[in-house]
């Protein structure tokens, strides 16, 4: 569900429209009658990052040879 609000109106009940948004609400700010910006809830973190991992993993020594001059070329737009 979508509420529209004017700019005014953001301003002055910009806590509780927050609130709102929080609670999975869609709130449209309008200026001069027109769609404007988007108030809507954050998306929740995906995870916890775990230090460690990745212990262990071996980078094999090709992966530093240098690049072929054509591909160098490439990365830099030539």
């Amino acid at each position: 569900m979508s509420t529209i609000v004017n700019v005014h109106e953001a301003k002055t009940h910009l806590s509780r429209l927050l609130e709102q948004a929080h609670a999975g609400e869609e709130i449209i700010v309008a200026k001069a009658g027109k769609p404007f910006a988007r108030l809507m809830p954050l998306a929740e973190p995906q995870g916890r990052r775990q230090p460690g991992r990745l212990r262990g993993l071996q980078v094999p020594d090709a992966f530093f040879d240098p690049l072929p001059d054509d591909e160098v070329d490439a990365w830099q737009g030539r």
